[in-house]
């Protein structure tokens, strides 16, 4: 997109995101000029648009960013988080580019390889209101060129099935697994709903091996591996969607060490007997505060979730180990008996503080814990 066309398409302003509520929202198209619905989110982060692009757990959604401007330094492919873009579509306010000096790509030249669109000059702080008002919403992007009314568009949004009881894990899941690391003194198996890279960069520098297995693993396939550790990785949409991958983890409670985060805290909870249900509008950004209880330390936090455990329904042996500050969702839980914990942020920080990195040298001492105890 040549500086000449970017300036014509923003006076065009012939794109727009219709909301199933019947709000429209208008700005101009980048990325491929794809038309296609999703749930709309917002996200307050102010940096690091190319992980929160990258990242899994935004399968089928609309990311909003409320940061102005977007796409400023280059889209360099050491930030990618997975191996594709999973989102259904971004929108920004401002719409950068990078320097020509730079000759790096720009972020509408990496949608367009992508294959997904975007749209800017939207108005994002009074779309950001609107979604907290009113909660995330099923959205149609009309970006394509054609002649389609509002109208049609929100008809279009409400009609999709949205992403309620639905399966996206199994989407973005590397089908294939593979081994991320070989070297260390920890065998860990990494179960993939959606798993970040920095993620498993984070486990292999606590001095563990790491084996990414799909979500399809059962729990024959993952002792197989002799595990000494299972981690539960984050991932898009409704964990109440996965009984059979809850009915694996209730299978690991108590064989080996377990580390949930996100998507994997929901269902180490719904393993454990609990319920989740949907938030609002969800926790999608990385300056969320967040209490550890056990030490009073408030850490920020980098998150991306859209459903939570709800307290009343953990059983009595499991204990909530982290707070949210900004609405008392639980944030984390730990089993009173068994070698089990899990946080509904993102510990390893891409983007966002490292506040919680902590967490995986508490996994680790945790196995070895495990491992002494059996002897």
């Amino acid at each position: 997109m040549t500086d000449k066309f970017q300036w014509k398409a923003k006076r065009e302003k012939k794109a727009f995101l219709a909301l199933a509520d019947g709000a429209v929202f208008r700005g101009y198209a980048f990325g491929a000029k794809t038309d296609t619905v999703g749930e709309a989110v917002f996200n307050t982060g102010m940096a690091g648009y190319k992980q929160i692009i990258t990242d899994p757990s935004y399968a089928g959604q609309f990311v909003v960013f409320t940061t102005a401007e977007v796409g400023a330094y280059a889209a360099n492919l050491e930030k990618n988080e997975s191996r594709q873009v999973f989102l259904n579509g971004i929108v920004v306010n401002s719409l950068d580019w990078v320097s020509p000096e730079l000759k790096e790509e720009s972020l509408h030249d990496y949608m367009l390889a992508q294959g997904k669109p975007g749209i800017a000059g939207v108005d994002t702080r009074a779309l950001t209101l609107h979604l907290r008002e009113h909660g995330a919403q099923k959205a149609y992007l009309h970006v394509d060129g054609t002649e389609m009314s509002e109208e049609e568009a929100v008809k279009k949004a409400q009609e999709w099935e949205g992403l309620d009881g639905q399966d996206y894990a199994s989407k973005v899941s590397d089908p294939n697994g593979y081994e991320f690391s070989t070297e260390g003194d920890l065998n860990v198996v990494a179960l993939d709903f959606g798993i970040k890279t920095n993620i498993l960069r984070n486990l292999a520098e606590q001095g563990m091996k790491v084996t990414v297995l799909p979500i399809t693993a059962t729990y024959e396939q993952v002792m197989a591996k002799n595990p000494d550790g299972v981690f539960l990785s984050n991932g898009p949409a409704d964990p109440n969607s996965l009984p059979q991958v809850a009915a694996v983890v209730k299978q690991l409670l108590g064989q080996v060490p377990l580390m949930g985060i996100c998507l994997g805290n929901q269902l180490l909870g719904l393993a454990l007997g609990a319920k989740v249900s949907k938030l609002k509008f969800g926790h999608h950004g990385c300056n969320h505060p967040v209490k550890n209880l056990k030490t009073g330390a408030v850490e920020i936090t980098s998150q991306n979730h859209n459903y939570a455990i709800d307290e009343a329904s953990l059983p009595a042996d499991v204990e909530v180990s982290h707070i949210n500050l900004n609405d008392n969702t639980v944030e984390g839980i730990r089993h009173k008996k068994l070698p089990a914990f899990s946080v509904q942020y993102h510990p390893e920080s891409a983007p966002g503080p490292n506040d919680s990195y902590y967490l995986f040298g508490e996994f680790r001492q945790m196995i070895l814990d495990f491992k002494g105890a059996k002897q």
